[in-house]
């Protein structure tokens, strides 16, 4: 949940990965009631791609997307496409939540054509006649089990998978793609006495006021700039916003030689950091701050 909360609130991919129904696709699904209502040219945009899809023209809507193709769905399904093209998954999730579940049993080459648009925050449709692009500005949200059986690494049930079955599972999803996912976090089994438990969770309203409040942060500090949120920071920005004292930088300088981070990973660890420290509202990204983004690269 906290690693959710730290996702909604910089707009930033998350992958929860973990055995079979440990809560995943719930903490998933339930990320559209912590985000923020979008601001009304926010509105104007997603209805302007969603009425090039609908036979009839939609009023303006209100709530940002949430979409969720099956995993047999083709390349073109996700980019768009077409004799006329039309946007596709990633473009109706503009401004919103693209959900893939089990991420592994996407197709390999499907999973490949989200790499430039996860960097541009668009989708380019070249034909002979015309060249198109449709905005795909989308948090993804993925999740997947350890192995083709789900228990891989489970304490309590034994996986049946041989490790070149796990090793080939693992491998269906590319590194250019998982360096693209901001978080990355292990969902574990839950107890029993959680199940039966009785006591109250922390309501989403409560977790969607500190998130708006960390948008709210954003908004303010990236008002001068074509970016929203944090997860939209270009280089320039994160060294100018995103700045280390020297403890932080010390272990900064510790993770990139000995954890052996991409320089795309580091910027993101950094975007990530940054949100946590709004959600603290603390203007610089403290040892704390940098320590928990770290961890969700692992």
């Amino acid at each position: 949940k906290r690693a959710a909360e730290i996702a909604a609130a910089g707009n930033h991919n998350i992958l929860f990965s973990g055995p079979p129904g440990s809560g995943k696709t719930l903490l998933a699904k339930s990320l559209p009631s912590i985000l923020p209502a979008p601001e009304f040219s926010e509105q104007l945009e997603i209805t302007r791609i969603h009425s090039l899809v609908s036979d009839e023209m939609p009023t303006l809507l209100a709530t940002r997307p949430f979409r969720s193709p099956h995993h047999t769905a083709s390349s073109i399904a996700l980019t768009g496409g077409g004799q006329w093209p039309k946007p596709g998954e990633i473009s109706l999730a503009h401004r919103g939540i693209l959900f893939l579940d089990e991420l592994p049993e996407f197709p390999r080459n499907v999973l490949e054509v989200l790499r430039q648009p996860l960097e541009e925050k668009s989708v380019t449709i070249a034909r002979a006649t015309a060249t198109y692009k449709f905005p795909a500005n989308f948090m993804l949200v993925a999740t997947q089990n350890p192995c083709p059986c789900g228990y891989s690494g489970d304490p309590l049930m034994q996986c049946q998978c041989s490790p070149s079955q796990v090793q080939r599972y693992q491998h269906k999803v590319s590194g250019p793609l998982l360096d693209r996912i901001d978080i990355k976090v292990h969902v574990g089994r839950i107890k029993n006495e959680d199940i039966l438990a009785q006591r109250k969770s922390e309501s989403s309203a409560k977790i969607a006021t500190r998130v708006s409040a960390a948008r709210t942060i954003q908004i303010e500090r990236l008002r001068n700039s074509a970016s929203r949120t944090n997860s939209e920071l270009s280089n320039a920005e994160i060294k100018q916003h995103c700045g280390l004292n020297d403890d932080t930088q010390a272990l900064a300088n510790q993770a990139l030689s000995q954890l052996r981070l991409s320089a795309r990973s580091f910027m993101r660890v950094l975007k990530v950091g940054r949100t946590i420290a709004d959600l603290d509202s603390s203007e610089q990204i403290e040892i704390q701050h940098f320590s928990e983004a770290l961890q969700y690269r692992l």
